[in-house]
């Protein structure tokens, strides 16, 4: 199951790279402006669903982060939740299962 990790490691990577590569030309431009970000995420149904249902993603990985973690005692948890707090469910979700995978591993090898 080695390719797994790889696949996760890569989308690791592009979960922060690619948000980060739209956020940050935005920040040039704007700032952080936070009002103007909340006002341009609101700008209209489809930009706020969109919004909405990242939101929702995250709070579930964070609960499930949390949950599966401790279960199964992943170590550096607060890494994904922090990846996802700062960087996105895009970021999050692929660290976890990648740390999860490496957990995994260890454990059969013991």
């Amino acid at each position: 199951m080695r390719s797994l990790k790889y696949f996760y490691g890569v989308l690791t990577i592009l979960g922060i790279a690619l948000p980060y590569m739209a956020f940050i030309p935005w920040i040039g431009e704007n700032g952080f402006n936070l009002t103007m970000l909340l006002s341009e995420a609101r700008q209209n149904r489809i930009s706020e669903f969109a919004w909405l249902d990242v939101l929702i993603s995250a709070v579930v990985l964070i609960g499930f982060i949390i949950y599966e973690g401790k279960r199964i005692g992943v170590k550096h948890m607060w890494l994904p939740i922090i990846g996802t707090l700062t960087a996105g469910v895009s970021f999050g979700l692929p660290l976890f299962l990648l740390l999860r995978e490496i957990h995994m591993d260890k454990m059969k090898n013991k």
